[in-house]
């Protein structure tokens, strides 16, 4: 069942629905144990850790996965959480609005010019269709030039580096209108995604 849905004019159907952390994980083990997914730091996981950690995130009441459709087949893994309990908790300001985010695209042989961007659109588009969602935080290692790039391309705005335990991040900020800004932009302008 999806939870969000929407069109890409160039590409098609993208949805989001619920992760099934005990079904899903065979599936999501191949995708965070490629190399192309070094920075999601599961690479030396099973399938077994790869369904705990899900279980764990299910129930956890500030943390939650779900399964990217592209066209109706399993393209993409998306998080959200609450920056001010979960990842980030004591190392920025959180304000009233704020939610993390985290996306993971399937590795694939043949890539398609644009998905990528056409993914974290999409997750945007999902998480800022609650009204409650003034602002999405994230925080991708600073050596992830290709994601920074990414964030930029679609509002981000840096707001800093911050020190994790498993890494240090660049933490960014997109509003809902630095977003729907980014999005009218490349429309206008006829932008090819990345």
């Amino acid at each position: 069942m999806s939870v969000f849905t929407t069109v890409d004019a160039r590409l098609g159907a993208f949805a989001l629905r619920p992760l099934d952390a005990d079904a899903d994980a065979p599936l999501l083990h191949r995708w965070v144990t490629h190399p192309k997914a070094a920075f999601w730091l599961m690479a030396d996981a099973d399938v077994a850790g790869v369904a705990e950690e899900y279980r764990r995130i299910a129930a956890h009441p500030h943390h939650d996965a779900y399964l990217g459709l592209w066209r109706g087949e399993p393209a993409f893994l998306a998080e959200r959480y609450d920056p001010a309990r979960v990842e980030l908790v004591g190392l920025y300001d959180p304000a009233p609005g704020d939610v993390g985010m985290h996306f993971l695209c399937a590795p694939t042989d043949a890539p398609v010019h644009g998905f990528t961007r056409a993914v974290i659109t999409t997750v945007l588009a999902w998480l800022f269709a609650d009204p409650a969602t003034r602002r999405v935080v994230v925080e991708p290692d600073v050596r992830n030039t290709a994601v920074h790039a990414l964030n930029a391309a679609v509002g981000f705005t840096v707001l800093g580096e911050i020190r994790k335990p498993e890494k240090t991040a660049l933490l960014s900020a997109c509003t809902r209108d630095q977003f729907r800004a980014a999005v009218e932009k490349a429309a206008h302008e006829g932008d090819v995604p990345l």
